[in-house]
Protein backbone atom coordinates (compact mmCIF):
# COMPACT_ATOMS: atom_id res chain seq x y z
CA UNK A 1 0.00 0.00 0.00
CA UNK A 2 1.01 3.60 -0.59
CA UNK A 3 -0.08 5.58 2.49
CA UNK A 4 -0.37 9.30 3.06
CA UNK A 5 -1.35 11.62 5.89
CA UNK A 6 -3.45 14.65 4.96
CA UNK A 7 -5.50 17.46 6.53
CA UNK A 8 -5.60 16.80 10.30
CA UNK A 9 -3.35 13.74 9.85
CA UNK A 10 -6.07 11.58 8.38
CA UNK A 11 -4.82 8.31 6.91
CA UNK A 12 -5.16 7.87 3.16
CA UNK A 13 -4.23 5.22 0.63
CA UNK A 14 -3.23 6.17 -2.90
CA UNK A 15 -5.19 4.01 -5.34
CA UNK A 16 -5.69 4.07 -9.10
CA UNK A 17 -8.78 6.23 -8.65
CA UNK A 18 -7.16 8.63 -6.18
CA UNK A 19 -6.70 8.91 -2.44
CA UNK A 20 -9.14 6.94 -0.29
CA UNK A 21 -9.62 8.00 3.33
CA UNK A 22 -8.85 4.99 5.55
CA UNK A 23 -9.13 6.75 8.90
CA UNK A 24 -12.33 4.96 9.87
CA UNK A 25 -10.79 1.57 9.07
CA UNK A 26 -8.17 1.97 11.81
CA UNK A 27 -9.63 0.31 14.95
CA UNK A 28 -8.28 2.91 17.39
CA UNK A 29 -9.33 6.45 18.11
CA UNK A 30 -7.87 8.89 15.62
CA UNK A 31 -5.73 11.45 17.41
CA UNK A 32 -4.73 14.24 15.00
CA UNK A 33 -2.15 15.68 17.40
CA UNK A 34 1.28 14.48 16.17
CA UNK A 35 2.69 14.69 19.70
CA UNK A 36 0.21 12.16 21.08
CA UNK A 37 -0.68 10.22 17.93
CA UNK A 38 0.22 6.76 19.17
CA UNK A 39 -2.20 5.30 16.64
CA UNK A 40 0.37 5.87 13.89
CA UNK A 41 3.18 4.07 15.68
CA UNK A 42 0.77 1.24 16.50
CA UNK A 43 -0.15 1.05 12.81
CA UNK A 44 3.52 0.72 11.93
CA UNK A 45 3.91 -2.09 14.45
CA UNK A 46 0.69 -3.98 13.70
CA UNK A 47 0.35 -3.39 9.96
CA UNK A 48 0.42 -7.08 9.07
CA UNK A 49 -2.65 -7.63 11.26
CA UNK A 50 -4.45 -4.53 9.94
CA UNK A 51 -3.58 -4.87 6.28
CA UNK A 52 -6.63 -6.94 5.21
CA UNK A 53 -9.08 -4.41 6.65
CA UNK A 54 -7.16 -1.48 5.19
CA UNK A 55 -6.96 -3.09 1.77
CA UNK A 56 -10.71 -3.77 1.83
CA UNK A 57 -11.42 -0.18 2.78
CA UNK A 58 -9.08 1.10 0.05
CA UNK A 59 -10.73 -1.08 -2.59
CA UNK A 60 -14.29 -0.14 -1.63
CA UNK A 61 -13.90 3.49 -0.67
CA UNK A 62 -14.47 6.60 -2.73
CA UNK A 63 -11.48 8.66 -3.70
CA UNK A 64 -11.22 12.19 -2.34
CA UNK A 65 -9.26 14.99 -4.02
CA UNK A 66 -6.05 15.44 -2.04
CA UNK A 67 -3.66 17.93 -3.60
CA UNK A 68 -0.10 18.56 -2.46
CA UNK A 69 -0.90 21.47 -0.10
CA UNK A 70 -3.09 19.14 1.96
CA UNK A 71 -0.42 16.45 2.37
CA UNK A 72 1.45 16.21 5.67
CA UNK A 73 4.67 14.41 6.42
CA UNK A 74 3.66 10.72 6.18
CA UNK A 75 5.11 9.96 9.63
CA UNK A 76 4.10 11.06 13.11
CA UNK A 77 6.30 11.77 16.10
CA UNK A 78 8.96 9.06 15.75
CA UNK A 79 10.92 8.40 18.91
CA UNK A 80 14.08 9.04 16.90
CA UNK A 81 15.39 9.87 13.46
CA UNK A 82 18.63 8.15 12.51
CA UNK A 83 20.75 8.91 9.47
CA UNK A 84 23.63 7.09 7.84
CA UNK A 85 26.93 8.74 7.02
CA UNK A 86 29.23 7.78 4.16
CA UNK A 87 27.10 5.11 2.51
CA UNK A 88 27.92 5.74 -1.17
CA UNK A 89 31.55 5.49 -2.27
CA UNK A 90 31.38 8.43 -4.67
CA UNK A 91 29.93 10.63 -1.93
CA UNK A 92 32.83 9.73 0.38
CA UNK A 93 35.20 10.81 -2.39
CA UNK A 94 33.44 14.13 -3.01
CA UNK A 95 33.36 14.93 0.70
CA UNK A 96 37.15 15.31 0.69
CA UNK A 97 36.80 18.35 -1.57
CA UNK A 98 33.75 19.64 0.33
CA UNK A 99 35.56 19.48 3.66
CA UNK A 100 38.72 21.06 2.26
CA UNK A 101 36.59 23.97 1.04
CA UNK A 102 34.31 24.38 4.04
CA UNK A 103 36.50 23.20 6.94
CA UNK A 104 40.01 23.81 5.63
CA UNK A 105 40.90 20.14 5.90
CA UNK A 106 39.55 16.59 5.87
CA UNK A 107 38.18 15.04 9.05
CA UNK A 108 39.21 11.43 8.44
CA UNK A 109 36.87 9.97 11.09
CA UNK A 110 33.92 11.40 9.14
CA UNK A 111 34.78 9.31 6.08
CA UNK A 112 33.58 6.05 7.64
CA UNK A 113 30.10 4.56 7.67
CA UNK A 114 28.14 5.19 10.85
CA UNK A 115 24.76 6.37 12.07
CA UNK A 116 23.87 9.55 13.94
CA UNK A 117 20.73 11.18 15.34
CA UNK A 118 18.66 14.01 13.90
CA UNK A 119 16.00 15.81 15.93
CA UNK A 120 12.47 14.55 15.19
CA UNK A 121 11.39 18.21 15.29
CA UNK A 122 13.33 18.71 12.04
CA UNK A 123 10.69 16.70 10.14
CA UNK A 124 8.56 18.61 7.65
CA UNK A 125 6.18 17.61 4.89
CA UNK A 126 5.98 17.84 1.10
CA UNK A 127 4.03 21.11 1.17
CA UNK A 128 6.44 22.99 3.46
CA UNK A 129 9.40 25.17 2.53
CA UNK A 130 12.91 24.32 3.62
CA UNK A 131 13.68 27.33 5.83
CA UNK A 132 17.33 28.33 6.02
CA UNK A 133 18.43 29.57 9.47
CA UNK A 134 19.20 33.30 9.41
CA UNK A 135 22.34 32.98 11.53
CA UNK A 136 23.79 30.27 9.28
CA UNK A 137 23.09 32.30 6.15
CA UNK A 138 24.58 35.42 7.76
CA UNK A 139 27.72 33.45 8.61
CA UNK A 140 27.97 32.45 4.92
CA UNK A 141 28.13 28.76 5.75
CA UNK A 142 27.11 26.39 2.97
CA UNK A 143 23.83 24.50 3.38
CA UNK A 144 23.57 21.34 1.25
CA UNK A 145 20.85 19.02 -0.03
CA UNK A 146 21.08 15.24 0.40
CA UNK A 147 18.25 13.22 -1.20
CA UNK A 148 17.84 9.82 0.43
CA UNK A 149 15.77 6.66 0.77
CA UNK A 150 14.25 6.56 4.26
CA UNK A 151 13.35 3.40 6.20
CA UNK A 152 10.25 3.43 8.43
CA UNK A 153 10.55 0.87 11.23
CA UNK A 154 7.67 -1.50 11.90
CA UNK A 155 7.94 -3.98 14.75
CA UNK A 156 11.27 -2.64 15.90
CA UNK A 157 13.54 -4.40 18.34
CA UNK A 158 17.06 -4.66 19.75
CA UNK A 159 19.93 -6.65 18.24
CA UNK A 160 17.93 -7.51 15.13
CA UNK A 161 19.74 -10.13 13.01
CA UNK A 162 20.61 -8.93 9.53
CA UNK A 163 18.89 -11.89 7.89
CA UNK A 164 15.62 -10.95 9.65
CA UNK A 165 15.96 -7.18 9.41
CA UNK A 166 13.50 -6.60 6.58
CA UNK A 167 10.77 -8.26 8.67
CA UNK A 168 11.10 -5.29 11.04
CA UNK A 169 10.54 -2.65 8.32
CA UNK A 170 7.07 -1.15 7.91
CA UNK A 171 7.86 0.73 4.73
CA UNK A 172 9.90 3.36 2.95
CA UNK A 173 9.61 7.02 2.11
CA UNK A 174 11.74 9.71 0.56
CA UNK A 175 13.65 12.32 2.53
CA UNK A 176 16.08 15.19 2.29
CA UNK A 177 18.82 15.39 4.89
CA UNK A 178 19.51 19.13 4.78
CA UNK A 179 22.97 19.84 6.14
CA UNK A 180 25.03 22.81 7.28
CA UNK A 181 28.67 22.35 6.34
CA UNK A 182 30.57 23.42 9.44
CA UNK A 183 32.76 22.00 12.19
CA UNK A 184 29.76 21.39 14.48
CA UNK A 185 28.50 17.94 15.41
CA UNK A 186 26.40 16.25 12.71
CA UNK A 187 23.30 16.15 14.91
CA UNK A 188 23.46 19.92 15.40
CA UNK A 189 24.12 20.75 11.75
CA UNK A 190 21.25 18.58 10.51
CA UNK A 191 18.54 19.22 13.10
CA UNK A 192 17.21 22.68 12.30
CA UNK A 193 13.47 22.88 11.78
CA UNK A 194 12.46 21.75 8.24
CA UNK A 195 15.84 20.04 7.71
CA UNK A 196 14.20 16.60 7.36
CA UNK A 197 11.44 16.92 4.75
CA UNK A 198 9.86 13.52 4.05
CA UNK A 199 7.08 12.30 1.82
CA UNK A 200 4.91 12.35 -0.04
CA UNK A 201 3.95 8.75 0.87
CA UNK A 202 5.09 5.75 2.86
CA UNK A 203 5.15 2.72 0.60
CA UNK A 204 4.73 -0.42 2.68
CA UNK A 205 7.54 -2.94 2.48
CA UNK A 206 5.39 -5.62 0.88
CA UNK A 207 4.47 -3.30 -2.00
CA UNK A 208 7.85 -1.68 -2.56
CA UNK A 209 9.83 -4.90 -2.86
CA UNK A 210 13.62 -4.73 -2.97
CA UNK A 211 14.91 -1.47 -1.44
CA UNK A 212 18.19 -2.12 -3.23
CA UNK A 213 16.55 -1.62 -6.63
CA UNK A 214 15.45 2.02 -6.61
CA UNK A 215 16.48 5.10 -8.57
CA UNK A 216 17.05 8.37 -6.69
CA UNK A 217 17.08 11.62 -8.67
CA UNK A 218 17.28 15.21 -7.46
CA UNK A 219 17.26 18.43 -9.46
CA UNK A 220 17.77 21.98 -8.23
CA UNK A 221 16.15 24.68 -10.39
CA UNK A 222 15.88 22.10 -13.16
CA UNK A 223 19.59 21.15 -13.01
CA UNK A 224 20.54 17.55 -12.26
CA UNK A 225 22.43 17.29 -8.98
CA UNK A 226 22.01 13.73 -7.66
CA UNK A 227 21.25 10.54 -9.54
CA UNK A 228 22.03 7.13 -8.06
CA UNK A 229 20.73 3.56 -7.78
CA UNK A 230 20.33 2.12 -4.31
CA UNK A 231 22.15 -1.06 -5.36
CA UNK A 232 25.33 0.99 -4.83
CA UNK A 233 24.68 1.53 -1.12
CA UNK A 234 27.82 0.39 0.70
CA UNK A 235 25.80 -0.82 3.69
CA UNK A 236 22.49 -2.26 2.49
CA UNK A 237 19.15 -1.78 4.21
CA UNK A 238 19.19 -5.07 6.20
CA UNK A 239 22.69 -4.32 7.49
CA UNK A 240 21.69 -0.74 8.37
CA UNK A 241 18.77 -1.96 10.49
CA UNK A 242 20.89 -4.60 12.20
CA UNK A 243 23.74 -2.15 12.88
CA UNK A 244 21.47 0.54 14.32
CA UNK A 245 19.56 -1.93 16.49
CA UNK A 246 22.81 -3.20 17.98
CA UNK A 247 23.25 0.24 19.58
CA UNK A 248 19.68 1.23 20.42
CA UNK A 249 16.23 -0.29 20.49
CA UNK A 250 14.37 0.62 17.33
CA UNK A 251 10.74 1.52 18.02
CA UNK A 252 7.74 1.44 15.66
CA UNK A 253 7.67 4.52 13.46
CA UNK A 254 11.37 5.36 13.84
CA UNK A 255 13.05 6.67 10.70
CA UNK A 256 16.45 5.82 9.24
CA UNK A 257 17.87 7.95 6.41
CA UNK A 258 20.06 5.58 4.41
CA UNK A 259 22.79 7.99 3.31
CA UNK A 260 23.57 10.80 0.90
CA UNK A 261 24.18 9.96 -2.75
CA UNK A 262 26.99 11.74 -4.59
CA UNK A 263 26.24 15.15 -6.02
CA UNK A 264 25.60 17.10 -2.83
CA UNK A 265 25.68 20.85 -3.23
CA UNK A 266 24.59 24.19 -1.82
CA UNK A 267 21.04 25.53 -1.74
CA UNK A 268 19.83 29.07 -1.15
CA UNK A 269 16.61 30.96 -0.72
CA UNK A 270 14.58 30.95 -3.91
CA UNK A 271 15.76 27.53 -5.07
CA UNK A 272 13.30 24.80 -5.98
CA UNK A 273 14.23 21.18 -5.33
CA UNK A 274 12.59 18.37 -7.30
CA UNK A 275 13.35 14.94 -5.90
CA UNK A 276 11.98 11.53 -6.77
CA UNK A 277 12.53 7.88 -5.91
CA UNK A 278 11.14 5.20 -8.17
CA UNK A 279 8.10 3.36 -6.75
CA UNK A 280 7.78 5.95 -3.95
CA UNK A 281 6.95 9.29 -5.54
CA UNK A 282 8.27 12.79 -5.97
CA UNK A 283 8.35 16.07 -4.06
CA UNK A 284 8.87 19.67 -5.13
CA UNK A 285 10.20 21.79 -2.28
CA UNK A 286 10.92 25.50 -2.19
CA UNK A 287 13.77 27.00 -0.19
CA UNK A 288 13.18 30.17 1.81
Amino acid sequence: MKLALFDDNRLGALTRSGTVDLTAAVPWQHDPDPVTAGWWRRLCRDFAELRPALETAAAGGSAVPVDVPRLRAPVLNPSKVLACACNYAEHVTEMHEVQERTLGGVESWMMNFDVFLKAPSSISGPAQDIVLPEAVVAAEQEIHHESELVIVIGTGGKDIPEDAALEHVFGYTMGLDITVRSAADRSRRKSYDTFSPVGPYVVTADELGDPGDLDIHLRVNGEDRQRVHTSTLLTKVPAIVAYASAMMTLLPGDLIFTGAPPGVGPIQAGDVLDTRISRIGEMRLAVS
